[in-house]
């Protein structure tokens, strides 16, 4: 993986470790990826350019080489709005699934990648992207059930459809590592019984909640989880928000536990997560 790139530093010795993994430890691994585009493309080479690094990045679009090492995107979609995190402000969330860590290190040298690449170099301003796994997914509060979509308060309408809620946390004294990523703390376990009881009733769905390896390109910043939780609508969404049981339960709880964090709505273009962590 290069060492180069403007977009984000590489973490070399996340990287080392997967090229080097035993076949019979490594497995699949679900690179999380937050992307920042430029207002216009810039081409290392110099060239003149009047496309917006969105569309460069449109151009990068890697399928061919992610196909050739049996990967591929399971989530997809554009940053409506941004709730909290105030270092970058992101454009888009995409998750790809590799059949193992060292495939996601053989695709970096592969000349259709590298072809495409500077497309992406141009186009990204920042990324973060994040070697996860899937966590064990949390059971519902007892005697509370997720509602129909037909009957939430806030049904999809064709001017507000489903959004997924992105939550990327780090929290306080925990080490990084996946076994470390996994353990939620306590002050969060009674956030999530809280919130639940009210999200159910407006109709919340797990996508799928992960646990963050490392971090292989960023800004040197540690995160421990990202979870994706889908909604009927933004209304939806909002209305959890502002009510007044998770207000009280975040202040008590929620802000203790995290340290940073970003969360966004994003209406999604692909989301197989659920199958892809079932599969």
């Amino acid at each position: 993986m290069s060492n180069t790139v403007r977009y984000g530093t590489p973490n070399t010795e996340y990287a080392m470790s997967m090229a080097m993994m035993s076949p019979e430890d490594d497995g699949p691994v679900w690179m999380v990826n937050l992307m920042k585009y430029r207002e216009v493309a810039d081409y290392a080479d110099g060239r003149e350019s009047a496309i917006s690094g969105r569309d460069a990045d449109d151009a990068y679009s890697p399928l061919d080489s992610l196909a050739a090492v049996g990967a591929a995107p399971v989530f997809f979609g554009d940053v409506d709005q941004q709730l909290l995190g105030d270092a970058t402000t992101w454009d888009r969330v995409a998750v790809v699934k590799y059949p193992t860590r060292k495939a996601f290190i053989d695709m970096q040298s592969l000349p259709s990648f590298q072809k495409s690449h500077h497309h992406k170099d141009a186009g990204m301003e920042s990324t973060i992207v994040m070697g996860s796994q899937p966590m064990e997914m949390p059971t519902p509060p007892e005697g509370f059930e997720q509602a129909d979509w037909a009957d939430v308060p806030h049904p999809p309408t064709a001017d507000d459809g489903p959004v997924v809620v992105v939550h990327v946390l780090r929290f306080h004294d925990t080490a990084q590592g996946t076994a470390a990523a996994e353990r939620t703390p306590d002050q969060m376990e009674q956030y999530q019984t809280a919130a639940a009881k009210v999200a159910l009733g407006h109709g919340v769905r797990i996508s799928g909640w992960f646990a963050v390896e490392d971090t292989i390109i960023g800004d040197g910043r540690a995160w421990h989880q990202v979870r994706f939780n889908e909604f009927p609508s933004k209304a939806a969404f909002m209305a959890v928000v502002m009510d007044p049981v998770r207000l009280e339960a975040q202040k008590d709880h929620r802000e203790a536990a995290i340290a940073d964090t970003y969360t966004m709505i994003v209406r999604a273009r692909l989301n197989e997560l659920e199958a892809s962590i079932d599969s």
